[in-house]
This record gives structure tokens, C-alpha cells and sequence, in this order.
């Protein structure tokens, strides 16, 4: 992604910081606990069942992470005298979200 990076890359903030590396912590749990049942021979049913719980907690990490970064970049970048550029890179991240 190449463009203007406000804040810094690196430094995630933003109110849901420290929530957002315990659901990711969970989800790599959750990955690893889908790796174990796969090399257990679990049947795909319960394989998808539990791929698609996986998604949906990765897709409402997304969301938290890009409304936190909406939060930011509204809040601050107008008064940095960056505006456009971080509406651009906000852009970007939202696009590649979808």
C-alpha cells in the first residue's frame, strides 16, 4: 500500500488496542485447535462449522480495527494539515478490507 501512513505503521491505537490482540490471540487458538481436528480426521462438517466461526471472529476484528482508525483519522488528521492524504490511505484500507 505505499501511501501516507498516519499514525506511524507499527503503532496501532485507538480505544480497542489491547482488546483487539486478545480476540487475535483467541482466533490463533481457535486456528490451531481447527489445524489439530483436521490432523485428527474430523469430518469437513465440523471442519467448515468451525472455519466459518473463525471468519466471522477475523471479520469483527476487521471492523474494530477499521472504526478505530475512522476514529483516528477523523479526529486528527484534519489537524495535522494532512487531510487528503490520510482520506486516501483511509481509502485504501477500507477497500482492501471489502
Amino acid at each position: 500500500m505505499g501511501g501516507v501512513s498516519y499514525p506511524p505503521r507499527g503503532d496501532m491505537p485507538g480505544s480497542q488496542r489491547h482488546a483487539i490482540e486478545a480476540r487475535l490471540a483467541r482466533i490463533e487458538g481457535h486456528v490451531h485447535g481447527v489445524h489439530k481436528m483436521a490432523h485428527e480426521g474430523r469430518s469437513y462438517s465440523e471442519l467448515v462449522h468451525q472455519i466459518a466461526a473463525i471468519r466471522s471472529s477475523l471479520d469483527s476484528v476487521l471492523q474494530a480495527i477499521v472504526e478505530d482508525l475512522v476514529q483516528e483519522f477523523v479526529t486528527t488528521a484534519p489537524t495535522k494539515g494532512r487531510a487528503t492524504p490520510v482520506v486516501e490511505e483511509l481509502r485504501e484500507v477500507v477497500a482492501s478490507a471489502l
